[in-house]
C-alpha cells in the first residue's frame, strides 16, 4: 500500500498548494480575485473608477483564471496517477455482493455505527451534520460523553494528566473492578515528570508527591513503587537513561497512557476498545476480502460450495490486536473446533476435536492416543473450554 498512499499524500499536497510551491491554491486565487472584484466594487460606488482600472481588472481575472487551470491540471494529473497506483495494487475487481443494508433495522444500525464512529474519534462537526442528515437518534448525553474523552485525551497529549486523574477517581470503583491500572499509572507519569524537571535535580517535590498520591497504592504495585524510587539513585536523567531504570525515562511512559485511558474509558460505556469501522477497515482492507473472494472463485471453479455459515472456507491471518476469540484446531482432522465438536482432552492430557475421538474410539470404548502410548476410555475425556 506503499505506492497508492504516497500518491494519496502527494493529491492531498497539491490541493492545498503546488509542490514547488510557485502555484497557489484555487481557493487562494478565487479569495485574491473576490478581494479584486470587491475593490473595483467600491470604487464604482465612489465614482472613483476609471478605464484603467477595468483594464486591470480584465488583467487579473486573466492571470487568476490562468493560476486555476494550472491548479486543475495538476489535481487531476495527481488524481490520475493515484488511480493508476490503485490499479497496479489492487489487480483483481473489487466483488459485486447483494445489498446487505436493506431492511430499515439494518440501515438504522449502520447510520448509528457511522455516527458512533465520527464521535469517538473526534470528527464532531462532521458528526453532527451526519446525525442531522441521516435522522439517527444519538442522545446528548452520549455526545457529551464523547466530548469530554477527546477534552481528557487532548490534555494528555499536552502532558496534564490533572483531567484524567480527576475521571479516575470519580470511577475508581469502576477500575478495581477491571483491575485497571490507569489511576496508578497517571500518579506514576506526573512523579516521573516531577523529578526529571527540575534543573538541576531536585527530588523534594516527586517524593511529596509520591507521599502524599502513591502511598495508597503500595499493596498493589509494591514492586514498581520500590522501582520508583530506587531510580532516586540515577538522577539525573543522563545517568537515568543508562540505568537499570532506563525505561522510566522513556517517553512512552507518558503516550501509552492515552490509549489505555480510551479503553478504559469507552469499556465504562459499555464498548469495545477499538474503534469498529476501523477494525473492519484494518481487516478487510488488509487482504481479508481478497483471500476470501479468491477461495470463493476457486470454489465455484471446482463447483463446490461453502457449506458452514459459522466458519469460513480458508484460514485468515489476523494481527494480534484482532484476535478475539481462541480456536482451537484439531491435530488430527486439522478441523476447528466448535459448540458441536469440541475440543475434548484424554487422560494423558492430548486434545482433539469430539469427531476425531469418536473415529478412534474402539467398539469397547477404548482410544488409543495418536501422540502417545496411553489407552484411555472415552468416557474419561473431558471437554476443554478455551
Amino acid at each position: 500500500m506503499d505506492g497508492p498512499l504516497k500518491e494519496l499524500e502527494k493529491l492531498r499536497t497539491s490541493t492545498e498548494s503546488s509542490i514547488k510551491g510557485k502555484i497557489p491554491s484555487a481557493e487562494s486565487s478565487l479569495d485574491s480575485l473576490l478581494q479584486s472584484l470587491y475593490e473595483v466594487k467600491s470604487r464604482i460606488d465612489a465614482g472613483t473608477v476609471t478605464q484603467d482600472t477595468f483594464a486591470l481588472l480584465s488583467q487579473t481575472v486573466d492571470a487568476k483564471k490562468k493560476e486555476i487551470d494550472e491548479k486543475q491540471k495538476e489535481v487531476y494529473n495527481a488524481i490520475a496517477r493515484l488511480g493508476k497506483a490503485l490499479d497496479k495494487r489492487f489487480t483483481q475487481p473489487l466483488p459485486t455482493y447483494k445489498p446487505l443494508f436493506t431492511s430499515h433495522a439494518a440501515k438504522e444500525a449502520l447510520d448509528r455505527t457511522i455516527a458512533l464512529h465520527l464521535l469517538r474519534t473526534g470528527q464532531f462537526s462532521t458528526a453532527e451534520t451526519f446525525i442531522e442528515e441521516s435522522g439517527v437518534e444519538i442522545t446528548s448525553e452520549l455526545r457529551g460523553q464523547f466530548v469530554e474523552l477527546h477534552r481528557i485525551i487532548t490534555a494528555l497529549r499536552r502532558q496534564d494528566v490533572g483531567p484524567a486523574l480527576e475521571w479516575s477517581r470519580k470511577n475508581r470503583s469502576f477500575l478495581r473492578s477491571r483491575s485497571s491500572p490507569l489511576e496508578f499509572f497517571l500518579h506514576r507519569s506526573q512523579y516521573i515528570r516531577l523529578l526529571l524537571s527540575s534543573d538541576p535535580s531536585n527530588p523534594i517535590p516527586a517524593i511529596s508527591y509520591a507521599n502524599a498520591a502513591l502511598r495508597a497504592f503500595y499493596h498493589e504495585h509494591a514492586p514498581e513503587l520500590k522501582r520508583l524510587m530506587a531510580c532516586l539513585a540515577y538522577l539525573p536523567r543522563q545517568k537515568l537513561e543508562h540505568s537499570p531504570y532506563a525505561d522510566l525515562a522513556s517517553p512512552s511512559l507518558h503516550t501509552d497512557l492515552e490509549p489505555l485511558f480510551a479503553k478504559e474509558y469507552c469499556a465504562s460505556l459499555g464498548m469495545s476498545r477499538q474503534v469498529p469501522l476501523r477494525v473492519v477497515g484494518d481487516i478487510g482492507g488488509g487482504g481479508a476480502l481478497a483471500r476470501i473472494e479468491k477461495a470463493r472463485a476457486v470454489m465455484k471453479e471446482k463447483k463446490s460450495e461453502w457449506s458452514q455459515s459459522d466458519e469460513l472456507p480458508i484460514e485468515i491471518p489476523l494481527p494480534p490486536e484482532n484476535r478475539y476469540h481462541s480456536i482451537f484446531a484439531c491435530p488430527v482432522s486439522k478441523d476447528q473446533s466448535t459448540e458441536q465438536n469440541p475440543p475434548m482432552m484424554m487422560t494423558c492430557g492430548h486434545v482433539i476435536t469430539k469427531d476425531s475421538l469418536q473415529k478412534l474410539s474402539k467398539v469397547n470404548g477404548r482410544v488409543k492416543c495418536p501422540y502417545c502410548p496411553t489407552e484411555s476410555m472415552q468416557g474419561n475425556a473431558l471437554r476443554v473450554y478455551f
